[in-house]
């Protein structure tokens, strides 16, 4: 050990680091918490079905885009302007692909149980093909198209992170629909 580095291991000695366990940020204030959420989302729930097998990188300049068929282009549209309200994002940075696999699918399980809608996922953005955010983002394209649940993604304005983030749009769940049934049947009678 030379003597730069005996020093700073000198001067580190008492430092601790920073806790930064915070998966959920909700952006709007339902009175959700990432503590209700988590101890809401049971841990026998349905298997994750991601994998980390094979992978179609992804240019970096390919924009992130996705619609299931029966979805009209201004839902996606709208989606990428920004113009749904966001309910709740999740931060990939930085994560191992497996971290990052096990927090999404955690992220998705907990979104549906508080039927969320519209979802903001940070992935990151790498100058290089190759790069771990990129690795990344590809892999979340992958995943998402696997989710029935998922009707659109597409990629985030700048304000929300540009490509280094993108929008879920999610169906409503048969509560939800049932709820909104119940609303609109009540204004017909």
């Amino acid at each position: 050990m030379n003597d730069d580095e005996q020093l700073f291991s000198q001067e580190m000695a008492g430092v601790q680091p920073i806790p930064g366990d915070k998966r959920v940020v909700y952006l709007k204030n339902s009175g959700h918490s990432a503590a209700k959420i988590a101890k809401d989302t049971p841990d026998d729930g349905p298997e994750n079905p991601f994998t980390t097998g094979f992978l179609d990188i992804l240019p970096c300049d390919e924009p992130l885009e996705y619609k299931q068929a029966g979805i009209q282009q201004g839902v996606l549209d709208k989606l990428r302007a920004g113009k749904y309200p966001l309910e709740a994002s999740i931060n990939l940075l930085r994560k191992p692909v497996e971290q990052c696999r096990q927090e999404l699918f955690s992220f998705f399980l907990a979104s549906q149980s508080h039927n969320l809608r519209t979802l903001l996922v940070i992935h990151g953005r790498g100058r290089h093909d190759e790069s771990h955010a990129n690795i990344v983002r590809s892999y979340v394209a992958k995943w998402l198209k696997q989710l029935d649940e998922v009707q659109a993604f597409s990629v985030a304005i700048q304000k929300d992170g540009g490509a280094g983030a993108c929008y879920i749009a999610l169906k409503k769940t048969a509560q939800a629909r049932q709820e909104n049934w119940e609303r609109h049947a009540k204004r017909s009678r």
